[in-house]
């Protein structure tokens, strides 16, 4: 029987994919959250600048590089207290055959991730 992922499973994933990304490109993390609902999901310095950054895992139809620009000004709002830029890092998972599918665990997936978004 095909195990479709769970939120949090999903999540996790999201998290790994941007994760890696930060590394490669030379972030310091300084905070990782991985709880859902729990923001931001990552806190990281690079060139002497603080960075908070939200990670979500989407779903098709929901276009990952959408975010609610209500919510992202509230995070915004905190991170100028901290002297710190913001970022949204959507990205969009789907069953490896069939990106409007759920992810199954253990196979294959598609992703759609286009890097972090500054939230101006």
């Amino acid at each position: 029987m095909d195990e479709i992922l769970t939120k949090q499973e999903l999540h996790n994933l999201a998290m790994n994919i941007v994760g890696k990304q930060l590394e490669a490109d030379g972030f310091e993390f300084l905070g990782v959250n991985s709880k859902l609902k729990r923001d931001p999901q990552f806190v990281v310095l690079k060139d002497k600048v603080l960075h908070f950054i939200i990670v979500r895992a989407i779903s098709y139809p929901q276009d990952a590089h959408a975010y609610d620009p209500l919510f992202m000004q509230t995070i915004k709002t905190h991170a100028e207290k901290f002297e710190a830029k913001t970022y949204y890092a959507g990205v969009g998972l789907g069953h490896g055959k069939d990106y409007g599918k759920p992810v199954i665990k253990n196979e294959e997936y598609t992703l759609v991730y286009k890097g972090l978004q500054e939230v101006l």
